[in-house]
């Protein structure tokens, strides 16, 4: 029996920040079993430098990831779509599963909030994980 691998899209505004790093997050730790993407109803030029550095404190590099536009052909090919302050800005399709994760911003904020985003990130991910199925893979994470 094969199972279909899930497609998981993280949205924010500027997919710069929460959605980067969520994104970076559950790549690392659901390596090939999961589609991981991201995007932006009003994609940001560059990724939140502060949301980089929160992220390299745990030993994921997500500084090569590249803020995008939210297309609604991304969010029809998605199995989960996770909004994350974007509002009604999101297309609906029937069949696609939404959540909605209610997280500050880290635009403009100091490395103590990202880091405290970040890590509220990171329960989210792992709650998914256990809702997927799978098995959280920590090799290489620093703890939280």
């Amino acid at each position: 029996m094969t199972s279909i691998k899930p497609s998981v899209l993280f949205v924010c505004v500027h997919n710069a920040g929460r959605s980067q790093m969520a994104q970076g997050l559950l790549t690392h730790l659901a390596g090939e079993r999961v589609e991981v993407r991201s995007a932006g109803t009003a994609p940001a030029d560059t990724l939140n430098p502060v949301a980089v550095a929160a992220m390299a404190e745990l030993g994921i590099d997500i500084i090569d990831q590249t803020p995008r536009i939210l297309t609604p052909d991304t969010v029809e090919t998605s199995t989960i779509v996770i909004t994350m302050g974007c509002g009604d800005t999101c297309p609906y399709f029937p069949g696609v599963s939404y959540r909605d994760w209610k997280l500050d911003d880290p635009a403009g904020q100091g490395i103590d909030q990202v880091r405290a985003i970040r890590d509220q990130i990171a329960t989210h991910i792992r709650d998914l994980l256990t809702e997927l199925g799978l098995t959280p893979s920590d090799q290489g994470v620093r703890e939280l």
